[in-house]
């Protein structure tokens, strides 16, 4: 397999344009996440190909999710990823798509005795999410009465280790990578499943969302996509097991 790697030196886009597009995004591996001061992961490699591929200026920077997305919601020329596209948020944004599809497991603390096999009857149990992510949507729709809500989701792994929370929503990938760091978790059920994108404000102009929409579609057609979750592991899991790498 071809190895592939993204220079920092790729996002060096001019940004003092008028109509430079402004990209945030949050700590969330393997999609987008630090390492020393760069800023890699799955999705943000694509979305420095794709900029690359339409030549237009453009600016990304790291924050909390919470203004990550209010940014996007509120600004015209600001976009989000990686962001999940569910129903309660189709209107609110323009979307290009798919960065991935993934699924998320309700989990516990390995010893912690929960068993719960579904919605209903994780909604005896605390569970914790991170403010303003798609999770706590999921939540409150589904009528959880009792939601834990943390800055980030570091903080609220943190609960969940120190048991001051029971249960909490997490990515496959992101549950299979602490599995690997030896983090004791326990999937319970599958708690949804969702296709993750580009949110843009709905007044981002559509000629250049299309360029964007375009530029992705390459990717995923001449399998840059593919190649780029090869070099994240991203990788599906049999439920509640590490699956093995190829």
């Amino acid at each position: 397999m071809k190895v592939f790697a993204i220079m920092l030196s790729l996002a060096a886009a001019p940004v003092a344009a008028a109509d430079v597009i402004h990209f945030t995004t949050e700590d969330y591996p393997p999609y987008n996440f630090r390492v020393g001061s760069e800023i890699r992961g799955a999705g943000y490699d694509q979305v420095l190909l794709m900029m690359k591929d339409i030549n237009h200026p453009y600016s990304i920077e790291m924050m909390p999710w919470a203004r990550a997305i209010a940014l996007a919601e509120s600004e015209p020329m600001h976009c989000v990823f990686t962001t999940a596209h569910i129903p309660e948020r189709d209107t609110r944004f323009k979307w290009v798509e798919p960065v991935a599809v993934g699924r998320n497991f309700m989990v516990s603390h390995k010893n912690s005795g929960i068993k719960v096999a579904d919605i209903e009857e994780a909604k005896r149990h605390i569970v914790g999410t991170q403010r303003n992510d798609y999770t706590q949507t999921l939540l409150e729709n589904e009528g959880f009465p009792k939601i834990d809500l943390a800055t980030d989701l570091k903080l609220t792994l943190k609960k969940l280790e120190s048991k001051r929370i029971d249960l909490m929503p997490i990515s496959e990938q992101h549950y299979i990578e602490l599995l690997e760091k030896g983090i004791d978790l326990e999937a319970q059920f599958v708690f949804s499943e969702q296709k993750f994108a580009i949110a843009c404000n709905v007044n981002f102009p559509a000629d250049l969302l299309a360029r964007m929409q375009g530029a992705l579609d390459k990717l995923i057609a001449d399998g840059t996509q593919a190649e780029i979750f090869e070099t994240y592991d991203l990788r599906y899991s049999s439920f509640g097991q590490v699956a093995a790498k190829p």
